[in-house]
């Protein structure tokens, strides 16, 4: 019974998941190493499984036209979109607790410049007064 080591790249089929197998080959002429991949198709058994398990498939009887492996056990859990899930979660707190503390410095700018600008307005009263001054009058 031959066994090969892959990893789960979908699990969206019903009672079937895509393992890719990784090798390496040596190129005969050019001395080199390079990898070629090869997807199976397999029985998950009664495993839960994820894109991204990585995962020990065996060989056996055919169960189906292209299906003929089967998954004997998870050598790598990849991580689970409910832990993701809780992780945004957080960060949404988080955003929330930065977003209020934004608002409250724009809060705080806001009343500066509003002060900043009430001075200005007084500047501005001061020169509409030297300008009506240097206006000769028409009596």
């Amino acid at each position: 019974m031959r066994t090969k080591k892959g990893v789960v790249t979908s699990a969206k089929m019903q009672g079937t998941v895509t393992v890719t197998v990784h090798r390496l080959v040596f190129h005969p002429v050019y001395k080199k190493r390079y990898r070629k991949s090869k997807k199976f198709l397999c029985n998950p058994g009664e495993l839960d499984l994820y894109p991204g398990d990585v995962v020990i498939i065996s060989e056996g009887k055919p169960i189906s036209k292209k299906k003929r492996f089967t998954v004997t056990e998870i050598v790598k859990a990849a991580p689970r979109v409910d832990e993701m899930k809780e992780d945004d979660a957080v960060e949404k707190v988080i955003h929330r607790e930065k977003k209020g503390a934004d608002e409250e410095a724009k809060a705080k700018s806001k009343k500066v410049t509003e002060g900043a600008e009430g001075t200005e307005v007084d500047n501005t009263s001061d020169t509409s007064e030297t300008s009506e001054a240097s206006v000769p009058s028409q009596e």
